[in-house]
């Protein structure tokens, strides 16, 4: 092995440095300006793929609270927070058993998902003001002193949420849109003073009387339509900032399960340290580790149950596996902040040969963070355990990487050095998995004793 990977060691740094600067732009600084309108609308796709009947639900709420807000004469940080926060109030909702049972109007059973995107919006700062609004988006108008019995005040914008979502869930895709709308009016009033606070419910009927407000929440472009209308700050991002917002992207899509919680965490470590060894400049490894973090967004398209499947994947279940560095890619075109890490992320399954997938590119076009994070990937997942198989060994690791190098599934040269730092970068990834567990442990528990 070690014969191995000295021979080829010389030849791997031509390659690196012929890679890096044929790919590697000069166009990464250190601090990005980004709409929180962008970062909100890239989460919020994201979480929407969990299941497509439920696309656009986060903007219609948004879009609905905005215009109650609008009725109410609130001031525009009031209205830009209230549309963040409807963007985002189901970003704790993955699981979609309970996405569907939301979907109902009147919904009696508590939703840790309230208190899960509590946590996660929380922990990143630009979001943590909006952070309650979410946490208390589903309390009830006639329940409100219970939850006050807690110390935990309500705020007003909950309230405005609360019935922007439900507005939202009684819209029918499938039939014309004016002809619900006093239906939807009549069981909206019906609730004043007790599912919904009556302010809120005589603003909302006001505005239900525009055509225009039912024709706009249920258009195809909604995003587009709020981004006119909200006058959203933009914001500098420096590179803690933008690692914090990519651990939001690696938990959601992470947290949804205990096999993968940490996998994410994982991928990220490794391919810093790879990139770190392939000549990478400190800047380049850090926007490395997050290509890491945010690389398997597009995985909340497959559902829980065939990622924890004990048996062999169906043709068609690998198919829904397949699609998942396609919706990556997409979700992180949404945000600019990302522009640079976009093909890094969303080809770490393509090959040198062109058979990967799902955009077949060729070696002439593949760039080296892309190998780098394809490594990383494939690496953190031999070492994880999965519901198919146990454990492997770090022989058993080594052995299938460098089989995988010589059929060119991975690029040989990233594998070798891999190989070469084999403990070093093993330690790194070990250390912040177990942090990422920590973490995901700290919630479930949290989730768990909702009293405490």
């Amino acid at each position: 092995m070690k014969a191995f990977i000295t021979i080829k060691l010389f030849y791997v740094v031509l390659q690196i440095f012929y890679f890096k600067n044929q790919y590697q732009g000069k166009t990464m600084s250190k601090e990005s300006r980004i709409s929180l309108f962008d970062l909100t609308t890239g989460l919020s796709e994201a979480v929407d793929l969990i299941n497509p009947v439920l696309v656009n639900h986060h903007m219609q709420v948004a879009y609905i609270a905005f215009s109650i807000s609008e009725e109410l004469g609130l001031t525009m940080e009031e209205k830009s927070d209230l549309v963040l926060a409807g963007a985002l109030h189901d970003i704790g909702c993955y699981c979609l058993a309970e996405r569907m049972d939301l979907l109902k109007f009147e919904v009696e059973t508590s939703h840790e998902h309230e208190e899960l995107g509590y946590l996660f919006l929380h922990e990143f700062k630009p979001f943590s003001f909006i952070a309650n609004l979410v946490r208390f988006h589903h309390v009830r108008w006639d329940k409100k002193n219970k939850i006050q019995r807690t110390k935990k005040k309500v705020p007003y914008g909950s309230y405005i949420l609360h019935i922007a979502d439900r507005v939202s869930v009684m819209i029918n895709k499938q039939e014309e849109i004016l002809g619900q709308a006093n239906g939807i009016c009549e069981k909206i009033k019906v609730q004043s003073g007790k599912m919904f606070m009556p302010e809120l419910v005589d603003a909302f009927l006001k505005l239900a009387e525009k055509e225009y407000f039912w024709l706009e929440v249920t258009s195809s472009v909604i995003s587009v339509i709020l981004s006119a209308r909200v006058k959203m700050p933009s914001i500098s991002l420096d590179m803690e900032h933008l690692i914090s917002f990519s651990k939001l992207f690696s938990r959601i899509v992470d947290f949804r399960s205990a096999f993968f919680a940490t996998h994410s965490t994982g991928v990220a470590a490794s391919a810093q340290k790879l990139a770190n060894f392939a000549g990478f400049s400190k800047q380049e490894c850090q926007w490395m580790e997050i290509a890491g973090y945010v690389h398997d967004i597009g995985m909340l398209v497959v559902p829980i149950e065939i990622l924890e499947k004990e048996e062999p994947l169906s043709e068609e279940e690998f198919s829904i596996i397949r699609k998942h560095p396609f919706y990556t890619n997409r979700i992180l075109k949404r945000i600019a902040a990302f522009k640079c890490i976009i093909s890094w992320a969303s080809y770490h399954h393509e090959t040198l040969s062109g058979t990967g997938y799902p955009f077949h590119v060729k070696e002439d076009n593949l760039q080296l963070g892309a190998r780098i994070l394809a490594v990383a990937n494939v690496f953190s997942t031999l070492t994880e355990l999965r519901p198919y198989r146990k454990k492997l060994s770090n022989e058993t690791i080594q052995e299938e990487l460098k089989k995988m190098g010589e059929e060119l599934k991975l690029d040989p040269h990233i594998v070798s050095i891999l190989l070469l730092h084999f403990n070093e970068i093993n330690s790194a990834r070990i250390a912040a998995q177990d942090q990422a567990k920590e973490e995901y442990l700290k919630i479930e528990y949290i989730l768990m004793h909702p009293e405490q």
